[in-house]
């Protein structure tokens, strides 16, 4: 039995519908996890998906800003929203769902990006950023007894050092600042969760799922940074496949800087 989870920051869905439409209907994951959808429940596109086979679609949306989305061929079920920071923000989402014969819990975050400056005093981005990661690391992936996890999503750090294009260069840049990657690392480790993308891809090997639109020429300059991010509880991990990031998604009409990632299953 097979299952495929895609995560993709979207940045506007309902600006980049079409491509929305164009990866579900090439690739037909089983289920979609949005980031940055940018706009109210009411507002999110839903009976276009639904249209595809995406009848179960839970929201977490806010005006104009950041906003979760889950849309599942699978039903859905004990929905949960998170106010990480008591901030108001709509930065997350879970549902649990069904899959071989176990229940799943399936989290979909938006991390602060963290503004441009790495220093808490000066930039309040960077510092909400901080505390954002600091309550994920009591976030447990054997949280619910007899249920497994799954944490997908935008987390806006880049762990490891060929998840970035270059590490000397980006250590003073916030998505890589050690600060940054050792709060993300201590929220795996804590919660004990696994890097299901670095299971399937080996540490040495470069891996990137944003590439900036400030860059002239995105795909020859290749500056990418792994920002996107697919976890599970242990027990899930002898049934990762594969995963897929899709890189030409960047190159669409009208692209999100962000690229779908897609972790399939078999069991």
């Amino acid at each position: 039995m097979a299952l495929s989870i895609t995560t993709w920051n979207i940045n506007s869905v309902r600006l980049r519908l079409p491509i929305v439409v164009q990866f579900l209907e090439q690739f037909t994951p089983d289920i979609l996890c949005l980031q940055e959808i940018k706009c109210q429940n009411e507002e999110f596109p839903a009976d276009a998906l639904r249209e595809l086979g995406y009848g179960n679609i839970i929201l977490h949306g806010q005006k104009g800003y950041h906003g979760v989305a889950i849309v599942s061929k699978l039903p859905l079920s004990e929905d949960h929203r998170q106010d990480y920071c008591g901030m108001g923000d709509a930065r997350h989402i879970s549902a649990i769902f069904e899959w071989a014969g176990r229940r799943i819990r399936l989290h979909n975050f938006y991390v602060p990006a963290g503004g441009d400056e790495p220093d808490p005093t000066a930039n309040p981005k960077f510092a909400h950023k901080l505390s954002f990661v600091d309550e994920m690391k009591a976030l447990r992936a054997n949280a619910e007894p007899g249920v497994s996890s799954i944490l997908v999503g935008d987390l806006n750090i880049a762990p490891f050092e060929n998840d970035v294009w270059s590490h000397r260069q980006m250590l003073k840049i916030v998505s890589h600042t050690p600060v940054e990657t050792e709060g993300l690392l201590e929220v795996i480790g804590r919660g004990g969760w696994l890097d299901l993308m670095r299971q399937a891809i080996d540490p040495s090997q470069k891996l990137y799922t944003w590439w900036s639109y400030r860059a002239k020429d995105w795909a020859a300059a290749d500056r990418g940074r792994r920002l996107d991010h697919i976890w599970s509880s242990p027990d899930l991990g002898e049934y990762l496949d594969r995963i897929e990031v899709l890189k030409e998604a960047r190159g669409w009409e009208r692209p999100s800087d962000h690229v779908p990632v897609t972790a399939h299953f078999s069991a």
